[in-house]
This record gives structure tokens, sequence and C-alpha cells, in this order.
């Protein structure tokens, strides 16, 4: 598995707005183009421009993905400075999906063109919740920043050996996919069958190795343990942009990580909006946290974001405090997980590197190497045995955490967000920069791709069942699919960009945080 920059309000004057970081963010599209390009802090998110239908609604200039060489703006501090760099802009291909002659599914290759624009709406979604235009948005960081430290000198850390711009070769070969055992035979689950349609949105490798369409029957999300729907109960005013919620099961209580706190909510709360939560956890500065995870008993809150310390909260008694802090060599943090048994956290730093730290003598045991950019996402096995993070490197990665060694990579034609491991410990689930879900089964050759996102997948979670998962996007866009070949079980649109989310233990709640400066709690139906 798997976002801040400054953000200010909207100025009146056309020299003010141009310098606002909320202006400076909007409407540009952020890349690194290799590791030699960037600083161990940066982690960027493309922003994709306008279609010309949305244009027309739209007051503001959008940049065009068709010209060759474009501004690129750093995004950082709110007082970083306008920075323009000419980087390649890479063009959607309008064909139909392929996968590589190695069995890789070509993510780039997905039908922006020709078939996202002619989605068919799902019959249980209104027409009314299909998302806004992107101009409605408004100004939010994106998830995934360079983070400017003025004043302080960053040391370049060294990234591992790697080929051309940081991409490994795509190829993964059979024994690697399947441990050494016979690959598994695909197989169509009972209810889904090849589709003669022209605009599916769920798509399955082949034993040809080519995507092939999938007809979902329409019965095919009324099974027992799928919900309905979701419900929004409550708003959060949170006051910055949330990159990071987490739902304690124990005290009924919600985190919501900004700019430079944790603030923490009744999970409970009556009323449509909240205005004043129980405490602020203030621990980051004027930095963004990226991500907030919890012990398994509740007791304890561990905080990372654009600093070099991760910080452990004392969530036990009147009011919380630190208890202690892990600093590490990498100028960020951006994904953190936790083991079952609340001993051994991980974290994903700017660096690609994944650190391994002991929580009863809080300190760094390893540090996981392999990922050639920033690790942007991750998630473990319920047994603590496997590790699986997602990279702007374009490659998931498997880790044994018996031998700490790379035991499995998948590679992809994008950029990996966001990426969940299902409880039933079959079926991994891979949010992509390009828009779309990617679901793989973790001893065989099946996978499937989903194409209802239009833009960037911020954040992915499993229901603790394993048998449907939730996604959110820039698109501003929460989706619900039935694991494993995305039957489309809801979509909701919120007002900007989603770019966090949890669900409680029970699958009763779905907390989510935008770049509207707001988290929403949903009741699940």
């Amino acid at each position: 598995g798997g976002g801040g920059g400054g953000v200010k309000e909207e100025r009146e004057s056309e020299e003010q707005q141009e310098s606002s970081p909320s202006n400076r963010l909007s409407n540009k599209r952020h890349r690194v183009d290799s590791d030699g390009e960037k600083s161990d802090g940066e982690l960027v998110v493309d922003e994709d421009p306008l279609s010309p239908a949305e244009s027309n609604h739209s007051s503001e200039k959008h940049s065009s993905c068709s010209s060759s060489k474009k501004e690129r703006t750093t995004v950082g501090s709110p007082c970083s400075k306008k920075e323009k760099v000419h980087v390649s802009s890479t063009a959607r291909s309008t064909s139909t999906p392929v996968a590589s002659s190695n069995g890789t599914i070509n993510s780039a290759t997905s039908p922006s063109t020709a078939l996202r624009p002619q989605f068919p709406i799902p019959p249980h979604v209104h027409p009314i919740a299909i998302r806004p235009p992107t101009c409605l948005s408004g100004p939010f960081p994106p998830p995934f920043i360079q983070t400017q430290f003025p004043g302080v000198d960053i040391p370049t850390l060294p990234f591992p050996p790697s080929t051309s711009k940081g991409i490994l070769p795509s190829s993964i070969t059979t024994a690697a996919l399947s441990n050494g055992r016979p690959p598994l035979v695909p197989h169509f689950p009972g209810d889904i069958k090849p589709s003669s349609s022209a605009k599916p949105y769920s798509f399955r490798l082949g034993s040809d190795g080519q995507l092939q369409p999938v007809s979902i029957a329409s019965d095919s999300t009324s099974l027992a343990g799928l919900p309905h729907n979701i419900r929004s109960r409550c708003t959060l005013l949170h006051n910055e942009v949330v990159c990071a919620v987490a739902i304690n099961n124990h005290n009924k209580h919600v985190y919501t990580g900004g700019k430079g706190c944790v603030k923490v909510w009744d999970l409970m709360s009556q009323g449509s909006v909240i205005k004043t939560p129980l405490h602020t956890l203030e621990c980051l500065g004027d930095s963004y946290i990226r991500s907030c995870k919890l012990l398994p008993d509740g007791r304890t809150l561990i905080v990372g974001g654009e600093t070099n310390t991760l910080y452990m909260w004392n969530l036990v008694g009147g009011t919380p405090h630190i208890k202690a802090q892990l600093p590490s060599s990498a100028t960020a943090c951006y994904a953190l997980a936790v083991s079952a048994d609340g001993k051994a956290c991980f974290s994903c730093c700017s660096d690609g590197s994944i650190a391994l730290w002991d929580l009863n003598t809080q300190q760094l045991v390893r540090q996981l190497q392999g990922h050639t950019d920033g690790a942007s996402c991750i998630d473990i096995s319920s047994n603590t045995s496997t590790l699986w993070t997602g990279s702007l490197d374009k490659t998931v990665r498997c880790w044994d955490l018996r031998e700490a060694k790379q035991v499995r990579q998948h590679d992809f034609n994008s950029q990996v967000f966001s990426l969940g491991y299902s409880p039933m410990e079959d079926w991994l689930a891979v949010g992509m920069e390009s828009s779309n879900v990617e679901v793989l089964h973790v001893k065989g050759p099946e996978k499937y791709q989903l194409h209802l996102h239009e833009s960037c997948v911020l954040s992915l979670k499993f229901s603790h069942t394993g048998k449907w998962f939730i996604t959110t996007g820039k698109d501003n866009l929460i989706n619900a699919w039935r694991t494993p070949y995305g039957a489309s079980i809801f979509q909701v649109s919120e007002s900007s960009s989603v770019l966090s989310c949890d669900l409680s233990i029970d699958n009763a709640y779905v907390v989510t945080g935008s770049g509207d400066k707001k988290a929403t709690i949903y009741d699940v139906l």
C-alpha cells in the first residue's frame, strides 16, 4: 500500500494569485523524471488537465497534456518559490489495454480516451453522484510532494543500483510469481464471463496474455457481506488538507492528519458539521503529516510525515502525549504499517528504503533496500511474515520479513500511489497514478484491471473480511469494489480530491480525508 503542501485562501488580485501556493499547485502536472533530478524529500503526483468539456465549466486556465514541454512547479513549504523546469509529458494511449509478453499488465495503454469518456454508469449510481468538474476541487496539495527545508542542507542519500531512470526491467518470472510451485490455472468466478460489450470497466488478463473485457452479472454485488452504499453522517472541519486518517475501534475516535498536527474527533459525533476536535496533537511544526497508524490495542498512535522523525503518541489517560521519537536518515515518511502484535512498525521513506522499527526498544532494526525512488505505500500480512510496498519507481515489491529480503516484484508502467493486501491473503490491489486499479493474485497469474477512476488513485483500503475494498482519487470519487474482479458496489463523489481513507474493523464506518480541508464520516449501509 501507498499528500500535502501549502494551502492559501484565494487572492483578489492577479499579483497575489501568482504568489499564492494554491495557485502554484493547481493546474500543473508534477513528475520526477529520474533519481538524479530529485531530492530525497521529493515525492510528487501528476496533475491531470481538464478535458475540453470540463474546461468550459472552469474559470481557471489549465495546462495541456499534449505539449512536449511544460512548466513544473516545485511544491513545498509556503515560502517555496515557483520554479520552471522543462519535462517531457506522456500522452495517454487510446488503444485497448494489453499485457506485455511477460504477463505484466501494461497500465500505460489503458483506454483513457476510447473507453473512459463512454463509461456506462452502473445502474445503482445516480447520475448526480458522478463527480463534478475538476475545477470544483479547489486548491489542494498533491498527496506526494517535494519538501523544501529553508536553511537546511539535506545530504543526498545514495540510491540502490538501477537501470535507466530508476525503472527496473519489466520482467517477472513464473517461478517468482508462484514461489517455485506450478502456476495456478486462471479461471473466472462463477458470476462473471467474457464480455461482448465495447464499454466495460473491468478487464481480466487472459491465458493468451491479453486483457479481456469482463461482463459483470447484475446480482454480483448482492452477495452476503457486501455493503449496499455509504451515507454521510458528519463533516469534520480540520481546516487544513487532510492527508491521513485513522479510526480507533477501541475508543471510537477518529484521527485526521494535516499540516503540523493530528486532530482527534468522536467517531459517534452527532450533527452535520463538527468544528471542534477533542484534542489537537502538535508534532510536525509546519510540515504535513502523511500517515498515522494505531497499534492494535488502540493505546498508541504513530505519526509520520515530511520530517525525518516519527512520533509515538500515548493515547491513554485524559490528554494524549508524546512518549517517543524515532529519528531516521530519510527526509520524509510517506506511509506506515504496524505488525498485528504491535511490536514492529514499518515506514516508507522518501529515499526508497523501508525502515523497520522495534517499538519495544524504540530502535531502528534494519532498512530494506530495493526501491529506486520514493516508497509511497505499504501493507503487511496478518502473521507479519510478508510485507508489500509500492513506489514511484513503478514497482510493487514483496518482502519476506523472516529473512529480511525481497522475494517477489511486480512491474508496472505507472507510478504506484496506493495498495492493499487482502486479509484473506490471496489478492493484492494496487492504485496507480494512471487512474487504473490493478488486482493481482499473489500466488498465481490471475490479474484484473479496473477503470472507473478518472485520475490518480490516492488511497486504497480492504474491508476486514477481504470481500470488498474501497479506493479514493484525485477525481473526487470514492469507489467500492467486489474482490477480485471489481464489480462496482457503489460510487460516491465528494467536492474535492479524496486523499486518504480508513475503514472501521467492523466495516460499519468509512472515514475520508480531502483536499478541501475536511474529513467525512460515513455510515456503511
